[in-house]
């Protein structure tokens, strides 16, 4: 059994795509102590930029602080930052738009009077009960009970139910029911729709 003799160049490729790749396994996970010292001086240079400094906070012939990439604590430089006041326009920063403040506009004087009220303005109308009445659910030997709808909801009850824990059934009639909004002590008689 012949390995690779019956072609001579196709052995010689494979032999030296081997010890490419064994070099470049070695280079990249066993770095020699050339790089790490020409990557040193590189390393030096970025913690001191050539770009300008930053001008400290607080006034009046400050200090330019250096810019570093250096994680330590820099005690001056939050000192710096203490003293800094913010210095804004009056507008709201947590709001997209500024406010508008409306300017106080002098009333034009008139010949009449104004009104004299003679008491408090009475007190708004309660809101309508906004049930309607579609039907009866009756069996034998039981009370009668009515469907009522609040729109898409629609509810069941007998005289003395409490609905959508708002509303109070009082009466019902053939024709009608009587409800109760128990929130607004307002009563209102709900016809039968026909539909």
């Amino acid at each position: 059994m012949q390995v690779g003799a019956e072609n001579r160049n196709k052995t010689i490729a494979a032999i030296s795509l081997m010890v490419l790749a064994v070099l470049l396994v070695v280079v990249r996970f066993f770095p020699s102590s050339d790089r790490a010292s020409a990557a040193k001086p590189s390393l030096a240079a970025t913690t001191n930029p050539t770009r300008p400094g930053v001008r400290a906070a607080g006034g009046k012939g400050t200090a330019i602080i250096q810019r570093s990439l250096d994680p330590t604590l820099r005690y001056e430089w939050l000192r710096a930052s203490e003293d800094t006041k913010y210095q804004g326009t009056g507008r709201n920063i947590f709001r997209a738009q500024a406010e508008e403040i409306p300017k106080p506009v002098a009333h034009a004087q008139t010949d009449t009077p104004p009104p004299v009220n003679s008491g408090p303005p009475p007190p708004p109308p309660p809101p309508p009960i906004n049930l309607k009445f579609f039907g009866f659910a009756n069996k034998p030997g039981e009370p009668r009970k009515v469907f009522l709808s609040e729109g898409e909801d629609i509810f069941i009850a007998g005289e003395g139910d409490i609905i959508d824990r708002r509303y109070k059934i009082l009466r019902i009639t053939p024709g009608s029911v009587e409800v109760e909004d128990v929130l607004n002590n307002n009563r209102q008689s709900i016809p039968l729709t026909s539909g």
